[in-house]
């Protein structure tokens, strides 16, 4: 993939503390952290859905593109860059065996 979420994501950034009142990326920040969080639920629930039905593709990827973006804007506003989180998926794929019983329990987090 090229660039896509890098520029998407810069986009993001920018956009942080902008105050543009035009930009719903603006507005999300401007909201806060729980807005955030409830978006990206929302999103979350509209991929389950979207995805329970066999024959929408196209709606299933709109929905998914809607909840990377809500992640990355969580992301951001959380001091996470797109690097941090590539580092951490390109580790798991490079570990040898990732089965769940090899991660920390939530607790120990």
């Amino acid at each position: 993939m090229e660039k896509v979420l890098e520029d998407l994501y810069d986009v993001i950034e920018k956009r942080k503390n902008s105050g543009d009142k035009k930009s719903y990326t603006s507005y999300l920040f401007k909201n806060g952290r729980e807005k955030i969080l409830k978006k990206v639920g929302e999103e979350c629930s509209e991929v389950i859905i979207a995805s329970m039905k066999e024959d929408n593709k196209e709606e299933q990827v709109n929905e998914m593109c809607d909840l990377i973006y809500h992640l990355l804007v969580l992301a951001s506003e959380r001091e996470i860059k797109l690097k941090d989180i590539e580092f951490e998926l390109k580790r798991r794929r490079d570990k040898i065996n990732n089965l769940k019983g090899e991660r920390k329990p939530i607790e120990e987090l």
